[in-house]
């Protein structure tokens, strides 16, 4: 009974020592986790960059273009009977178109006719706004008239001959857009050549820069 019944003692634990390879493994590892979390935010760095520039492309404020769309000729009169001369109205059509993703606001401004250098005529455009990413047209009439200093001129009286009349209309328009509360001045300029037949009472050509 008693042999039945012994107690048989249990084997002492075994506790193996970490050799010199398994208690350096971690301290190997530490270098790949760092190397990627450099590398995660070295991606995001220049993703945020890359948003940035786009965001600051779109947003930037940029100046309205002003253009001459379209010019007819209501009434003509001239001749060189004494001196060259000339009476006329024009009718022409001026677009304003803001590429802004805000509005352009501008102050009262005119759009003047010269000839050889002198001005001949003038047109107010008043002052308003263009909305965002929107096109403003407006009609103006400008009446034009030859000055004594003009008819003097004996490129004038050569126009004349050849039938043919060269103009330039020029306008400037000062206004602002407004970004992120900050007011940004801009200066929209428009200046064309119109070369007038004379004959046909018609604009021939038009160019505007």
């Amino acid at each position: 009974m008693s042999d039945g019944n012994q107690i048989v003692p249990l084997a002492p634990a075994k506790f193996y020592q970490r050799s010199n390879e398994e208690s350096r493994q971690p301290t190997a590892l530490r270098p790949k986790r760092s190397g990627k979390c450099f590398f995660y935010f070295l991606a995001l760095i220049v993703l945020l960059s890359a948003i940035t520039l786009v965001f600051a492309i779109i947003v930037a404020p940029r100046t309205p273009h002003v253009k001459l769309t379209s010019v007819a000729v209501e009434y003509l009169i001239y001749g060189n009977d004494p001196i060259p001369s000339f009476n006329m109205t024009l009718a022409a059509a001026v677009s304003i178109k803001n590429s802004n993703f805000v509005r352009f606001k501008f102050e009262n401004s005119s759009s003047s006719v010269l000839c050889e250098g002198v001005v001949v005529g003038e047109a107010k455009l008043g002052s308003g706004r263009v909305g965002a990413r929107k096109t403003r047209r407006m009609n103006i009439a400008v009446k034009i008239r030859s000055s004594d200093s003009l008819s003097e001129a004996k490129n004038l009286s050569g126009d004349f001959n050849s039938g043919k009349l060269k103009l330039n209309s020029y306008a400037k328009l000062k206004g602002n857009v407004r970004l992120f509360g900050i007011v940004k001045n801009r200066t929209a300029v428009m200046n064309c050549g119109l070369n007038l037949n004379l004959t046909s009472r018609s604009i021939q050509d038009m160019e505007c820069i």
